[in-house]
């Protein structure tokens, strides 16, 4: 089944040395403390998963195999892939031998489920014969739910998704909106701002309604978030 899966193992070595990897992994599965998957590059479908993964998504090896194309999209949450994705681009680009990446996901094994984080790290597994990335090995453990850490996890990921949707208004702002955003959000006055940098109270105020036009702001909530996520306060 592998070898079918991966179009480039026509080389009787390279097919070997898979061989002998895959067997080293499968002598440890039941010990490691977690799942590992292997992916072909660069159709980055699933060549292999440990037999944990396959448990939690209620899957055989063949069903994953033969459904690549529905994989990613029917366990894995897509908002995550905008961040790690490119991660795994560079990952084979640069092509390091020594070089590991590291994400979070979240997985699922329906809709029915709740979306479980996932702490992944990823390497390059095997070669072609011209030294290509050829396979990647994912080893991926899951993070309690009961741990404050998946909280923090879950807070830091959306505040990294409000800033790469909201990255385009925020660069709408000049300087002095942003300095002005940044006391706004801390809770000066329009009395205080216009103290501060030696402007007339008028003046701030219209810079405040600008700011939250261009922001879409509603609140005070709002412009917080603002310049939280964009590292004014």
């Amino acid at each position: 089944m592998q070898a079918n899966a991966i179009k480039r193992f026509a080389d009787a070595r390279i097919q070997g040395l898979f061989e002998k990897k895959l067997k080293q992994l499968k002598d440890l599965e039941k010990d490691l403390p977690g799942i590992f998957i292997i992916h072909s590059f660069p159709e980055f479908s699933v060549v292999y998963m440990s037999q944990r993964g396959l448990d939690i998504l209620g899957v055989s090896l063949q069903e994953i195999v033969l459904s690549n194309a529905e994989y990613h999209e029917r366990f894995f949450n897509k908002e995550d892939a905008e961040r790690y994705v490119p991660k795994i681009l560079g990952l084979i680009e640069r092509n390091d031998c020594d070089e590991m990446i590291t994400f979070f996901q979240q997985v699922r094994p329906s809709p029915c489920h709740e979306w479980v984080w996932y702490l992944s790290s990823m390497r390059i597994f095997l070669r072609d014969k011209q030294g290509h990335p050829l396979l990647t090995l994912t080893m991926s453990v899951p993070i309690d739910s009961a741990s404050h850490i998946t909280t923090k996890v879950a807070k830091l990921l959306q505040e990294n998704n409000f800033l790469h949707k909201n990255q385009h208004i925020f660069s709408t702002l000049t300087k002095r909106e942003k300095e002005i955003l940044k006391l706004m959000a801390l809770g000066l006055s329009s009395v205080e701002i216009a103290a501060k940098f030696h402007i007339s109270q008028t003046t701030v105020m219209t810079h405040r309604r600008n700011i939250r036009t261009k922001l879409n702001a509603q609140n005070n909530y709002d412009v917080t978030r603002f310049a939280q996520a964009f590292d004014l306060i």
